[in-house]
């Protein structure tokens, strides 16, 4: 399986000195989800905003397809790797349609933009935001902000997806309708590093997960064998169980109670 953006040694240190990601490394491969979970203050958005180039580590070095992500132009970068912030405030009253469109930017005066009506439609169908096109993003719904900002990240037709939190803001249906369709663009060659704080969600979803704590990666593997009841523990410091879901199998992880 081919990694796709490569991170080593990486360390993010605040001003008092204390590191807030320490020593962290890992691979995002093609054709996979690859979640990132641990509990709250574990270092996970750092991790992420190292990844995707917008925080600086003091040691390490992130690769995108063998290159050092420093050394790429922002407008190569961004026809290379999408990224879905926690925190998607428009302030000005855009259209659903408009903010989705801003996705295509980075292929404005190249032949790719031929097809910026197409993918910006095909996006929000996939995402079921089309109704909402002439909508006001600011009149729209928490949920309905973040399925037109995932529309946005697929629009921009990267190989890469750099997804923080991305159901947060949604109901059951369109949480799982999400990660579904994550899971297809990972069938489709993308990888994809995604922030989760549902286990769940990482277990019935993701290819691989990295779990992190204070800063350090604690493990790395196919989700069964990472997310175990005795790690969890550890990490969050709440007794859990878990067991095969009776229909698909699929491990759940339920709080002791």
């Amino acid at each position: 399986m081919t990694v796709r953006l490569r991170g080593t040694g990486l360390t993010v240190r605040v001003g008092d000195g204390r590191a807030i990601l320490d020593d962290a490394s890992i691979d995002i491969h093609a054709g996979q989800i690859h979640a990132l979970v641990g509990p709250n203050g574990a270092g996970k958005s750092t991790l992420f905003g190292v990844l995707a180039g917008d925080v600086t580590a003091q040691t390490g070095r992130v690769e995108l397809d063998g290159a050092p992500v420093t050394g790429i132009r922002s407008r190569t970068l961004a026809r290379q790797r999408a990224v879905l912030l926690q925190e998607n405030t428009v302030t000005f009253p855009f259209t659903a349609e408009q903010v989705v469109r801003m996705g295509r930017s980075p292929w404005a005066r190249t032949p790719a933009a031929d097809d910026d009506d197409a993918i910006v439609a095909t996006s929000m169908g996939s995402t079921e935001v089309l109704p909402l096109s002439a909508r006001s993003v600011t009149s729209l719904s928490g949920g309905e902000r973040a399925r037109v900002a995932l529309a946005r990240v697929i629009a921009q037709s990267t190989g890469i997806l750099l997804l923080d939190e991305p159901t947060a803001a949604l109901d059951l249906k369109h949480h799982e309708d999400v990660m579904r369709l994550i899971g297809l663009q990972a069938a489709e060659g993308v990888a994809v590093a995604i922030v989760l704080h549902d286990l769940n969600a990482a277990l019935a979803h993701a290819d691989r997960v990295t779990l992190l704590s204070q800063g350090r990666v604690v493990a790395t593997g196919a989700p069964a064998e990472v997310l175990t009841a005795p790690r969890i523990e550890e990490v969050y410091g709440q007794p859990v169980d878990v067991f095969p879901h009776p229909v698909t199998g699929v491990p759940l992880v339920v709080a002791r109670r």
